[in-house]
């Protein structure tokens, strides 16, 4: 039997593999691979500085095109695609392409992997068009129960090919605390900051008001009142891979000021640098508000040994188990700042408590969210 052929088109907003962000393009960047030697993939994205047109990635073949122009990009890789040929052409997070490809491609299995709810809604598309681009797609995929039953209430005629497939994380990029490496992070990350041993309690993503970041700099006055040392860092910046500070950022700053000696902005950092924050930090915190289809950071804060403070937000309840790996906490504005700051500071207070969290998080971690996980899953559907 020939080996079965597979395309996967991403947005072109980010290259493949992107040292400045691009979750949909991480993503593939990290599953596409661990396919191989079972399937003969191939991935499509924009170009990039320093990369080559074609290239190859952990065996897989990458091949650059031009992404400025979002039309002109879809043609280019529908050439592409009508020289390769492939048995199945999976298009990462954008349905309006998926019944242009049903129509060029009638002899593929044209597949659509959703990623979040964004571009399924307005204002990127409207619900008649929603509902032509999932039921054209021959199958679904996306990240989470949360994300399912998103699509199942409003294009119930796609149900059946749905498949929930959760994403994962490179344990071995974020060494567990309780290891020797992930010591000598924390020690020499520390060392580095000036931190020495102060309680650090870590946010990491983008800055935009549905990610709560103002709830948690809203729990300071309770935090610092229980641990008076007590530090909580911000990571990131409101765009992938820029320092440039909108309205928001600046009010966060403005937040933040009446604790400054409390709070320390790192603004974008590149992924590579990300677990070295994690092995520093005590607890994670994701005061998310919006409906977040999974949130790929818990994992990461999960595989280096933290216990998580989360909300219940879209698909994050299915990631950290409330009171195993972490808490769970309402969304609710008018909730959220009192019982996230009931439970960072149980936290901070109860170290026990926060190693035993963290050493089960990393259990679940390396029981169910590897990325070799998620590759095996796209597999088991495809033989479906």
């Amino acid at each position: 039997m020939a080996m079965l052929k597979a395309a996967f088109i991403t947005p072109g907003a980010f290259p493949v593999p992107s040292s400045m962000g691009g979750s949909v393009e991480r993503v593939v960047e990290m599953v596409v691979p661990g396919l191989v030697p079972h399937v003969n993939a191939r991935i499509y994205g924009r170009i990039g500085k320093r990369l080559s047109t074609k290239g190859s990635l952990n065996g897989v073949s990458v091949e650059r095109l031009p992404a400025a122009n979002k039309i002109k990009y879809f043609k280019l890789v529908r050439g592409r695609l009508a020289k390769y040929k492939p048995d199945v052409i999976q298009v990462e997070n954008r349905p309006l392409w998926v019944p242009r490809l049903k129509q060029s491609f009638p002899r593929s299995r044209i597949g659509l992997n959703l990623h979040s709810t964004t571009f399924i809604k307005a204002p990127y598309i409207s619900e008649r068009k929603r509902k032509i681009c999932l039921q054209a797609a021959d199958y679904i995929q996306v990240n989470s129960e949360f994300l399912r039953e998103y699509i199942d209430k409003h294009v119930p005629q796609a149900a059946a090919k749905i498949r929930v497939n959760y994403l994962g994380v490179d344990a071995e990029r974020f060494p567990g605390r309780s290891t020797l490496e992930g010591m000598c992070m924390r020690e020499e990350w520390r060392r580095r900051h000036g931190w020495g041993n102060r309680p650090i309690v870590l946010y990491v993503g983008r800055l935009i008001p549905q990610k709560g970041v103002h709830h948690l700099l809203s729990t300071l006055p309770a935090l610092i009142s229980n641990a008076p040392d007590v530090l909580v860092v911000i990571v990131g910046s409101a765009l992938y891979g820029s320092h440039r500070q909108t309205g928001y950022v600046r009010r966060l700053h403005n937040q933040a000021r009446r604790w400054k000696n409390n709070v320390h902005f790192q603004p974008y950092v590149p992924h590579h640098e990300i677990p070295n924050w994690f092995a520093m930090a005590d607890i994670a915190v994701v005061p998310s508000i919006g409906q977040e289809a999974f949130g790929l950071v818990n994992l990461e804060a999960m595989a280096a040994e933290l216990p998580v403070v989360a909300t219940k937000a879209g698909g994050m309840k299915e990631v950290v188990a409330d009171g195993s790996t972490g808490y769970l906490v309402s969304a609710d504005s008018t909730a959220i700042v009192p019982e996230l700051s009931e439970k960072i500071v149980y936290l901070l207070v109860q170290e026990v408590v926060r190693k035993e969290l963290g050493r089960r998080g990393r259990e679940r971690v390396l029981n169910h969210f590897l990325w070799q996980h998620t590759a095996e899953r796209w597999l088991g559907f495809q033989r479906e």
